[in-house]
């Protein structure tokens, strides 16, 4: 393995102040209020793309202004990423909602430049499985934040959730993303150039802009602004907006949170502990965790 490369000093140059993190904190909850506003509208015979417009509508009408990307919607073992092999079959399509069937709801939206990135996991009516997978879920939340609190590796801590996925006796679907995708850093975004929000296969235009300059700024610097298991993800916690989407699947079911990660030179935290998976959590008596031993704190 090769050595363990320190973030340069023109890494460390995004830092958010208390203002900034407010301000992603709340586009964070509006991007979760839509998935839940939308979750309560599906019913049976929906497709994911009224799935996906529906969020992206009440988005807009509540002041987003722009997109990391437009909002995506998966159902039934499509939630797992079943045979998923090329970017475009992630993109929204008719599969129909189904009575007991498990959803995703995905959006990440900007408002005045902040951005979020959200992955909300739910069911129409009942389904054991995905009931299962998204207690597991929180192992990974406090799993994530131990390590990076640790200073390991990304990669390693990428390769430790992966670890835990396997032990849990589930399949780590984030592997099936483009890159192997765990996480991916968060910037604010420049001011819009055009009137109306406009995409590139679902990504805003002024993303994919952003994200071109700043990939090839990271690789100059020595590190990855995508977070995976792989190489390139060899180097110390990068500072910064980093958005977190562990994915477990099982016997066709897949879930998953997105949120916001933040780490500083010497320390990390999740920018909001009120987000709908770990109010679930708390309800259920399954927050906050032991890291080091997977399970609720007593």
């Amino acid at each position: 393995m090769p050595l363990l490369s320190a973030p340069p000093a023109a890494v460390r140059g995004y830092q958010p102040d208390a203002a900034d993190l407010e301000q992603f904190r709340h586009v964070q909850r509006l991007a979760y209020a839509a998935a839940e506003a939308v979750a309560k509208e599906l019913k049976p015979g929906m497709t994911e793309k009224q799935a996906a417009r529906l969020q992206e509508v009440w988005l807009l009408d509540h002041g987003v202004t722009d997109w990391f990307h437009s909002p995506f919607a998966w159902f039934g073992d499509r939630t797992a990423f079943q045979g998923f092999k090329v970017a475009l079959q992630f993109l929204p399509t008719n599969r129909r909602l189904e009575e007991n069937m498990p959803f995703i709801l995905d959006n990440a939206p900007v408002v005045n430049g902040y951005v979020a990135d959200i992955g909300y996991a739910g069911v129409l009516g009942e389904n054991p499985i995905l009931d299962l997978l998204l207690d597991d879920l929180a192992a990974h939340r406090a799993l994530i934040l131990d390590l990076i609190r640790q200073r390991q590796p990304m990669s390693e801590v990428s390769r430790a959730v992966d670890r835990l996925i396997l032990q849990q006796g589930h399949a780590p679907r984030h592997k099936a993303y483009p890159f192997e995708t765990l996480a991916h850093t968060v910037q604010p975004m420049p001011p819009r150039k055009r009137q109306t929000p406009t995409t590139l296969f679902k990504f805003g235009l002024q993303a994919v802009e952003s994200l071109g300059r700043l990939g090839l700024v990271a690789r100059r610097q020595g590190w990855s602004p995508i977070w995976s298991s792989n190489e390139s993800s060899n180097h110390a916690p990068v500072p910064g907006l980093w958005a977190v989407e562990p994915h477990l699947g099982f016997h066709g079911v897949g879930a998953k949170f997105e949120e916001l990660l933040v780490i500083t030179e010497d320390d990390a935290y999740w920018l909001d502990d009120e987000s709908p998976h770990v109010r679930r959590w708390k309800e259920r008596g399954l927050w906050p965790v032991d890291a080091t031993a997977g399970r609720a704190v007593a």
